[in-house]
C-alpha cells in the first residue's frame, strides 16, 4: 500500500520504519545522527565538533536566478546555524537542466559566492554538469559544514520549565514564495502596498542570524527551523525529541499582519504551512527574556510563545481563551495550494 505523500517531505513514520534502522556502519564519533526535530548531524572531533546539513540545491527560476540562489544558500546554512555553530564550509553538487544558459549559471554562482562570502562560508568541493532529465527547481544538492569548539554546540533537548521562543512568526516561507509566484492575487485582495510588503518577506527566509544571535545570548536548550509543516510541525518535532509536552499561546506568538493577509488570500492555515526563516527555540526561563531582547536588538521580531511541560500534559495551544490539541499536520498545505495556483 502506498502511504507516501504526493509531494513534500516523507512522513516521520516512514523514517522510523525504513530509514532510521538502516544508517550504515556504526561509528562512535557520530554524536547526532538523523532524527526528527534535529536539522543537522554532528561528528565528534575531540575538542571540536563538525556540524553538517544537506538539502536540495533549490533554484526556482521564476523567482529570478539571483533571488533563488540567495535562498538556496540560506536554506542549508540555516540548518547548521541552529546548532549554535557558525556555518563555515560548502560542498555543492550541481546537476543542471540542459536549458540552463551560461549567463544564468554565471549569475547563480556569483550570488552563491557573494552570500557565502557574507556568511563566512568557503566553498571546498563540488561537481557541476548539465544532464538530461534534470529540471528546475531541484538542480542538485549541497552540504554545509560548521566546525567549532564542542562547548558551543547546542544539541536540541528542550527541558521542562523552559520557555518557547518564536522569531518572525509562522508562514514566512509560504508568504515569501506565494508573493513571488502569484502576486496578482494578493494585489487584487489587498492592494499594491500589501503586495510589496509580502514580497519583502522573501528575505526573511533565513534563520542564520536568528540562531547565532540566540545562541550567543545564552540559555538556549534547543533550536529548530520551522520548515515543512510549519510552526506546529516543528514544535511537535522538538517536543518528541525532548520527550516533553508544550503549552503554546498563539495570542502571544508574533503573526505578521502581511503574512496573515497573504495566507488568507490563499486559504492557508499559517501555523501548519512551510516557514523557512522562523526560528523555534527553547531557553531556560530565567534567560528567555535576554534571548528575545537580543533578537529584537538585531531587528528580528521575537516573543515568548509558551512553555515546556511534562510529556504527560501533552501538546496544547491556546487561542482566544480556548485550549486545543496541538498535533503534527503531517501534510503541509503549501504544496497542494502552490500546485493549484500554478495550474491556473
Amino acid at each position: 500500500m502506498e502511504n507516501l505523500p504526493p509531494l513534500g517531505k516523507i512522513p516521520p513514520e516512514f523514517f522510523h520504519r525504513v530509514i532510521y534502522p538502516r544508517l550504515g556502519a556504526r561509528d562512535a564519533a557520530v554524536l547526532v545522527k538523523p532524527q526528527h526535530g534535529v536539522d543537522f548531524g554532528v561528528i565528534d572531533l575531540g575538542e571540536q565538533v563538525m556540524v553538517l546539513s544537506t538539502d536540495p540545491f533549490y533554484i526556482a527560476k521564476e523567482l529570478g536566478i539571483e533571488r533563488a540562489a540567495w535562498f538556496a544558500v540560506h536554506i542549508i546554512a540555516s540548518d547548521v546555524a541552529v546548532s549554535g555553530i557558525r556555518p563555515r564550509f560548502l560542498s555543492v553538487d550541481l546537476n543542471l537542466p540542459p536549458e540552463m544558459t551560461e549567463p544564468e549559471l554565471v549569475a547563480m554562482w556569483e550570488t552563491v559566492h557573494s552570500e557565502c562570502e557574507k556568511l563566512g562560508i568557503a566553498v571546498v568541493t563540488g561537481h557541476t554538469a548539465r544532464y538530461a532529465g534534470c529540471n528546475y527547481p531541484m538542480v542538485g544538492g549541497a552540504t554545509i559544514i560548521g566546525v567549532d569548539r564542542k562547548e558551543k554546540l547546542i544539541i536540541p533537548m528542550p527541558k521542562v520549565g523552559d520557555a518557547v521562543i518564536v522569531s518572525k512568526g509562522p508562514a514566512v516561507e509560504t508568504t515569501g514564495l506565494m508573493a513571488a509566484y502569484f502576486p496578482k492575487y494578493i494585489e487584487e485582495a489587498h492592494g499594491k502596498d500589501i503586495l510589496e510588503q509580502a514580497q519583502k518577506v522573501y528575505y526573511q527566509m533565513s534563520t542564520v542570524q536568528d540562531a547565532l544571535v540566540a545562541a550567543e545570548a545564552g540559555g538556549v536548550t534547543a533550536m529548530h527551523d520551522a520548515t515543512e509543516c510549519g510552526v506546529f510541525g516543528g514544535l511537535v518535532e522538538m517536543a518528541e525529541r525532548g520527550q516533553v509536552g508544550m503549552k503554546i499561546d498563539l495570542d502571544a506568538m508574533i503573526l505578521q499582519d502581511v503574512i496573515a493577509k497573504t495566507c488568507d488570500v490563499f486559504s492557508i492555515d499559517p501555523y501548519i504551512a512551510i516557514s523557512e526563516g522562523t526560528l523555534l527555540a527553547t531557553a531556560k526561563m530565567n534567560q528567555a527574556d535576554g534571548v528575545v531582547k537580543a533578537l529584537q536588538a538585531e531587528g528580528i521580531p521575537a516573543s515568548i510563545a509558551g512553555e515546556v511541560v511534562p510529556q504527560s500534559e501533552g501538546m496544547t495551544y491556546r487561542k482566544g481563551g480556548e485550549t486545543f490539541p496541538l498535533v503534527h499536520p503531517k501534510i503541509d498545505p503549501f504544496w497542494g495550494t502552490f500546485e493549484e495556483y500554478l495550474s491556473k
